[in-house]
């Protein structure tokens, strides 16, 4: 039995390492993908894995199914396609330090995805179901991502859910927020940013909290702020955690996902249902995932900046 199955992208992520008196970057590459990276860290802290997505039958498909198998995440739901190349991600900075993202994705393999490529089984054999929206932009991988999130629903799976925007991949910014709010209607847990709900309803971080849980009433919700830490909820406590303090911050990609995956494995580790957990146990839960993305916000990469679990331990 698997704890957790993600099913979505994994891809490359080329983050500036330096710029040219002109502009142009100097690029390294790593290994990511928003359920991949979310993978990583409960894989990293001990949890049984496995993901379903599609990489090309190319050089960089071939290391990401590497890195999986050396990062302890089950890879045998991935598909290598020769006709599809695998998906690249491009993060530079703008003036004001701020990332943006550009996409070598037209078509991406991870968009490819068909419904008949999926292992049903790996579903069935998993506890938690995880998902974004980079699986949601367009066919036929929107389609295979409704019908295994309703099928993991129907088999009485914890859905879990993260929007993980990135604007410049849907068509237009209507389609997004459509999908954002399909994801928020059938979650259970619920990880989602400070920017992601300034897009879809207008609001801050803690009035968000509350509405999104009067609205589409998951289970467990965080909402986080980058340096800002994160609000969380469940039907017994809400509150704030501050983001970890006194760090450099090397690179911010894959952090939010590692919040995820560690608040993920925390859960898990409790026993508990995430409607049923106290608030200095969801504090408690909050500040591990909190630590653990910090720590790997020091870091370069997603799966490769995942942080030891004696390190998150003993700055807590």
């Amino acid at each position: 039995m698997y704890d957790v199955l993600s099913l979505g992208e994994a891809l490359i992520d080329f983050t500036t390492v330096s710029a040219d008196a002109e502009g142009y970057p100097t690029m390294a590459a790593h290994p990511g993908g928003a359920p991949a990276n979310f993978l990583a860290a409960l894989a990293k802290f001990g949890a049984k894995t496995v993901l379903i997505s599609k990489v090309g039958e190319d050089s960089f498909g071939r290391l990401l199914l590497g890195t999986l198998e050396r990062a302890g995440i089950d890879s045998r739901g991935v598909i290598a396609d020769k006709e599809v190349f695998t998906t690249l991600a491009f993060v530079t900075l703008d003036g004001k330090g701020e990332r943006e993202f550009s996409f070598a994705r037209k078509p991406g393999a991870d968009t490819r995805l068909g419904e008949e490529e999926i292992d049903w089984s790996l579903i069935d054999d998993s506890r938690v179901f995880h998902f974004g929206t980079l699986s949601l932009t367009h066919e036929p991988a929107r389609s295979a991502t409704v019908k295994a999130v309703d099928y993991a629903k129907a088999k009485g799976k914890l859905i879990s859910f993260d929007p993980n925007l990135r604007e410049p991949l849907w068509p237009d910014l209507e389609q997004a927020k459509e999908q954002m709010l399909w994801g928020l209607s059938r979650a259970d847990v619920v990880k989602i940013s400070d920017s992601e709900v300034e897009f879809l309803f207008g609001l801050e971080p803690e009035e968000a909290c509350g509405y999104i849980f009067e609205t589409y009433a998951p289970k467990l919700l965080y909402v986080t702020c980058g340096a800002g830490g994160c609000w969380y909820m469940n039907p017994k406590a809400k509150g704030h955690v501050d983001s970890l303090k006194g760090i450099h911050i090397a690179d911010t990609t894959g952090a939010g996902d590692i919040f995820g995956g560690s608040a993920m494995y925390r859960l898990l580790q409790s026993g508990k249902a995430p409607e049923e957990l106290e608030g200095a146990e969801l504090e408690e839960l909050v500040r591990f995932a909190s630590t653990a993305a910090g720590l790997s916000a020091t870091r370069p990469g997603g799966i490769s900046s995942v942080p030891e679990l004696a390190e998150v331990l003993a700055l807590m």
